[in-house]
């Protein structure tokens, strides 16, 4: 798991409680819809990020008898989770907040200045985006590393805490702009159904969020291939060995945040591997030892257990070279066809 993500999400629940207390201080001074739906929304985060937390830990975890691959894809069951709380929390919370405010007729701050709202928006604007900053940081280090642009690792990487985080936060500045401004437009034109849009509209973002993250996850969950690039590559690393005669099959899925799974049938070329078990052998004065059926059977007996043992070395020799392009690559298993 790398360190970056890590901290995008350890930074994000610290800067989360923080705003969610003191948007639930506004609400409880001016009553202001849009405060709660941003609190409700800030509070979601908290739970969800706990959550990433929870998986990043638990996808660390060393295989066992009962799960002998690990349990690197306990990493896209709580970030499914997560997901899912933002939705139903979140977005659901908020949205029924707003039909309800619309219903009564809404809410206006009567106070004489919206300036508390506006105070602890700003602030959490603040550390909401120092988040982001965070969160797209360790994201920017993981496509360099890669050689790919930001926006092609976010979209193809199986760090599902790294874009959690970052699509979460991205949300919460967003959300935050918007109250921002139907806290404004309230006061300015004292209409009381600016506060219950704001909160609408923010629930339509954490909706929109929770669909994208719950989409993402259940792909990784039922098994995402790794990128066609990679797989490609694989496949030639296959079919450009000298005893490669054939790759039946080749398969690479996502096994967990910081791992690949390759499984691939192989089929090797026995003359290859014939004339290298005999290299360096008179192959004349073999021919004329083998001069009985019982010397031909011990010799073959022999080629065939030298043989069988050459295939296995070839095996974990491409199981080798496999790990050393993919570092991902925490399982390999090869078998001949």
């Amino acid at each position: 798991m790398a360190g970056g993500s890590k901290a995008a999400v350890y930074s994000a629940i610290g800067a989360n409680t923080f705003v969610m207390v003191a948007k639930f201080v506004g609400f409880a001074l001016t009553g202001s819809g849009t405060m709660l739906a941003e609190g409700i929304h800030s509070m979601a985060d908290v739970g969800n990020q706990s959550l990433l937390a929870v998986g990043m830990s638990r996808a660390q975890l060393p295989p066992t008898p009962e799960h002998p691959y690990g349990y690197g894809r306990d990493a896209f069951v709580w970030a499914l989770m997560s997901a899912v709380g933002i939705f139903f929390l979140g977005c659901g919370v908020t949205v029924a907040h707003g039909v309800q405010s619309l219903i009564v007729g809404g809410h206006h701050d009567a106070t004489s200045a919206p300036w508390i709202n506006l105070g602890i928006l700003a602030l959490s604007l603040v550390a909401e985006g120092a988040s982001l900053y965070i969160a797209v940081r360790a994201l920017q280090k993981q496509a360099k590393a890669q050689g790919l642009s930001l926006r092609e690792h976010i979209r193809t990487t199986d760090d599902v805490f790294g874009v959690a985080v970052l699509l979460e936060d991205s949300a919460a500045v967003v959300g935050v702009i918007l109250a921002f401004i139907t806290v404004w437009l309230t006061h300015l034109t004292h209409a009381p159904y600016w506060d219950p849009i704001g909160s609408l509209l923010i629930g339509a973002l954490l909706g929109g969020v929770a669909l994208v993250l719950m989409r993402r996850n259940r792909a990784l969950l039922i098994g995402q291939s790794v990128r066609p690039e990679e797989l490609q590559r694989m496949n030639e690393i296959f079919r450009n060995d000298p005893v490669v005669e054939d790759v039946v099959m080749a398969r690479a899925v996502v096994e967990g945040a910081d791992a690949y799974h390759i499984a691939a049938e192989i089929d090797f070329d026995g003359r290859v591997l014939a004339r290298r078990h005999l290299d360096g052998r008179d192959l004349d004065a073999l021919a004329r030892e083998l001069d009985s059926g019982e010397k031909l059977m011990a010799f073959l007996e022999e080629f065939g257990d030298a043989v069988t043992d050459q295939v296995g070395e070839e095996v974990d020799r491409l199981e080798a070279r496999i790990r050393e392009v993919f570092p991902r690559a925490r399982h390999v298993d090869l078998e001949p066809d």
